[in-house]
Order: C-alpha cells, then structure tokens, then sequence
C-alpha cells in the first residue's frame, strides 16, 4: 500500500522517535511507480539517523533483498537487519542465510505476534543521537483535499519545496496522508496532503476505503482545508461533496484552481465564475486563488489565503462589538414572526474560536429558521473580516 515517505512518531521507553515508513523496493517488476518508490526510499535513507532493512524470513534471500542491501552498504547511517514473520521464538537457526547480505547481525522478529520487537527498539533507540524532541506547537494545520488526480501531491510539493510525494497522472496515486513541517516568514505551517475523495460507489478496494477514512481525519484535525479543484474539468459533483466535508467538519476553507495556466479561453474562466457561484455558494466566505502547481504560478498567493483563513478562523471578537451589530440589525427590522410570536434577539456573544461560534440569547430561539440564520452570519461577515472560515450559530432561551 505504501508508495510516499509517511512519517509517524514513536515513544520506546519515553525516547522519542520519528519512524518514516517507505514503500516496497522492487527489482524487475513493471509497476509504473516502482522508480519513484525507490527514490522515495533512498531519500528516507538520507533523512534517517538509524536504518531498518525488513526482510522477509519465510522466503529466505531473494534478489530484490540483494539488491537492497547493495544500496544499504553505501548508506551512512547505522543499519539493523531485520527478519520478520520468524512467528516461532527461538528459532535462530532460519535466520543464518540472511548473514549472506552482508549487512551484519540478523534480528528475528515477528510483526504480528511481537516476539523480538522488544529487543530490536532497545538497540535501536540506543544509538539514537541525544537531541531534545522538536517541539511543533503553534503549527497552522493545512489539509490539502480535492477529487483523485487535481493535482494535490503536485501543490504540496510546490508549497513546501521537497518532493514529499509521488506525483503522477494516474488518478490514485496517494493512498496515505502525509505531513510536512514548513517554517515560512516565522510562520509553521504542517501540510497535510491525502488520497483524493471518490464517491462511494466508487470506493471498491480496501486501499481507496482507508485512504478516504484518513482524508476524513486529517479534516478533522485541519485548521484551514485547501480544496484543490482541476481548473480544466471545473467543479464536479465530487468538489461540491469534498467543500461540504471541510465545512460540515468545521475548518477554515481555500478553493485553489490548480492547472490555471492551460485553461483554454475566457469564455472558460467566465464558466468558472458561474460554477463558483452556482455550485460552491454555500461556501461563498472561501476565498479562491487560481494557481499552477506544475509551473508555480501564483502558489505564494496561497500563503496569503492560508493567512487570512486563519486569522477569521482564530478570530476573537468583544462582547460589545458585537451588540452594536445586533442594535444595528434590530433597526433594520428583519426578524420572523410565526402566528403570535415573533422573534426578538436580546443579547450576542462570542463563544469559541476555531470556527468561531456565537450564541444569541431570544426569546423564541425555535422561530430562527435557515433564512435568519444566514442574515444574521451575512451581517457578522459584513461587520467583521471573517473570510475562509465558517461560523457557528446557536440560539438559545434568555432565560436559560
């Protein structure tokens, strides 16, 4: 399953560690993205500080593991030789050829039942350097989503400057998420980039199926999502579905048009606009930038929007502030009224950030329907900049 560099932390008796995860390295195969697998691997191997060579014992040495370890052996690095599926403890004498490689003492493992793992994190975390863990508090968390093959993995490695992820024209190709840290002006960022988002009906394999359940969880945790569109198909049914996610899960939102510089024509562009308005209304407080993440056209513009996302997403509004827009909304005079009663907003205040969300105290909260609703959000985004984000309303009794 695993083609990028994915990268998970790891505590082994409170040492800290990063372990990165790299895909399969074969020899001879006619899998298209067996070379960038490879090159994916032998970055890893020039990041890591101790290297883990698995092998697999019920098969004994094959030549792709020889050709592995003729890699390894010009690795600077520390390697540890490690003999997995060795499901039967104590038996050390299945793990003799493997000496053949010449990558030093084998270690018999067994994934699956734990035998020897135990043993082999001990010597590990051994000759780990003695450095203090690198604390990433404070990072503005940046999920980039979209629909297979808009060019997400491409815009990552855009943004951040490394070739974190395969990039091809195979819809598919990023099955996992992965991070990336990006210290910007003094600014971290911590990219997110994940499988594209199908439809379900179009979810058939076990690969898709948990690479949409992480897309979900790194929406989850996302501060600001950047909807990566095809600016040359426009928005589909499936963008329309991906921008609900981000938005029913409460994260700050960027529509990026990626492969701008080969849309073909202003009538084109002019359909694009209609699209934004027609199909994506319902996140109309998105801000939108057209970007090219092949030739790097206007990518930094997506820092700015980043920027801005976050600053409405963290934004901090007072009491007072806030009761002079709703002095100003009882002059204007909209308000709803069913049969006898009609609805009368007594007080507003701010109660969380991240989206920000506000209550408003009524006298008949059941009578706010969808349409107030969206006067009173249009009225706090004219007042103040909350631009890329959403806003949660509740209303409630005065009297509780």
């Amino acid at each position: 399953m695993t083609r990028d560099r994915s990268y998970h932390r790891g505590d082994w008796n409170g040492r800290e560690f990063m372990l990165i995860d790299t895909g399969g390295i074969e020899t001879g195969t006619n899998d298209p993205f067996a070379e960038s697998i490879k090159a994916q691997a032998l970055v890893a191997t020039r990041e890591a500080d101790i290297i883990i060579a698995l092998v697999d014992g019920t098969t004994g040495v094959t030549p792709g593991d020889e050709e592995v370890a003729r890699l390894l052996k010009r690795a600077r690095p520390p390697v540890f030789l490690v003999v997995n599926k060795m499901d039967t403890p104590n038996r050390d004498d299945e793990i003799h050829e493997f000496w053949s490689l010449g990558l030093g003492q084998p270690w018999p493992v067994s994934a699956t039942h734990g035998h020897g793992t135990g043993d082999l994190l001990d010597a590990v975390v051994a000759l780990l350097p003695d450095t203090e863990p690198h604390q990433e508090s404070g990072a503005i968390d940046v999920a980039i989503i979209g629909k297979p093959n808009a060019g997400k993995s491409s815009l990552l490695n855009r943004l951040t400057g490394v070739d974190r992820a395969i990039v091809s024209e195979t819809a598919g190709t990023t099955r996992d998420t992965l991070d990336v840290l990006v210290d910007r002006g003094g600014t971290a960022y911590r990219f997110v980039d994940t499988a594209g988002i199908r439809r379900k009906a179009r979810i058939d394999q076990d690969v898709e199926y948990y690479g949409f359940v992480r897309a979900m969880r790194a929406i989850d945790r996302a501060d600001v999502a950047l909807l990566v569109v095809d600016a040359t198909e426009g928005i589909t049914d499936q963008d329309q579905r991906v921008a609900r996610f981000a938005a029913e899960r409460g994260c700050g939102l960027i529509i990026v048009f990626n492969k701008w510089d080969i849309v073909d024509g202003q009538e084109w562009r002019d359909e694009i606009e209609y699209q934004l308005t027609d199909r994506l209304g319902f996140v109309s407080y998105a801000p939108v930038v057209r970007v090219s993440a092949l030739t790097g056209l206007r990518a930094n513009k997506v820092f700015q929007a980043i920027d801005t996302a976050w600053e409405g997403y963290t934004r901090e509004i007072s009491t007072s502030a806030l009761n002079r827009v709703l002095t100003e909304m009882r002059e204007f005079g909209h308000t709803v009224t069913k049969g006898p009663r009609t609805l009368r907003i007594n007080y507003m205040t701010q109660t969380r950030t991240k989206p920000p969300g506000f209550t408003l105290f009524a006298n008949h909260p059941s009578l706010a329907d969808d349409s107030f609703r969206r006067y009173v959000e249009n009225r706090l985004r004219d007042a103040f900049d909350l631009t890329g984000t959403p806003i949660m309303l509740k209303f409630k009794s005065k009297d509780t």
